[in-house]
């Protein structure tokens, strides 16, 4: 949840901003970045084809949160970054899988403390789930 905060304020139609062309022409958006997750259209059509899951939209809360998992998951298995560790993960997340295995956040000096922010909002976020899980339905919706 914390990193979908950081990439979307919890907006279903967040994009990245216009790039421009001499400054004043509007051409395209920086990067392909769409929906909660701002997921990248080559990682969304990865999680696509790896999860079976062809109906899946990156404006889907659900659909997002689940991306967002996949994502963390591959984290660990690519990159050793434990589940439980959101500084890691988001840095991962921003920077991809490579980059973050060759430390292209070090040469961003605004990313780290960009990750203390998402891990500090994910700490408050658990804690905020331990107060209430006891108060939560045991079973989905439906039932």
């Amino acid at each position: 949840m914390a990193i979908m905060y950081q990439e979307s304020s919890f907006r279903a139609d967040a994009q990245p901003p216009k790039a421009y062309v001499l400054g004043i022409i509007p051409w395209g958006r920086v990067s392909s970045a769409y929906g909660y997750s701002q997921a990248l259209n080559d990682t969304w059509n990865q999680y696509k084809k790896e999860t079976g899951k062809s109906f899946v939209k990156r404006n889907d809360f659900a659909d997002s949160m689940d991306f967002i998992g996949w994502y963390m998951s591959k984290s660990r298995q690519i990159n050793g970054i434990s589940l439980w560790d959101a500084y890691g993960q988001y840095l991962n997340y921003h920077e991809g899988w490579t980059g973050y295995r060759n430390q292209s956040y070090r040469t961003k000096t605004w990313l780290p403390p960009v990750a203390t922010k998402v891990a500090n909002r994910a700490q408050v976020y658990a804690q905020q789930y331990a107060q209430c899980k006891n108060n939560l339905p045991k079973r989905g919706w439906l039932w």
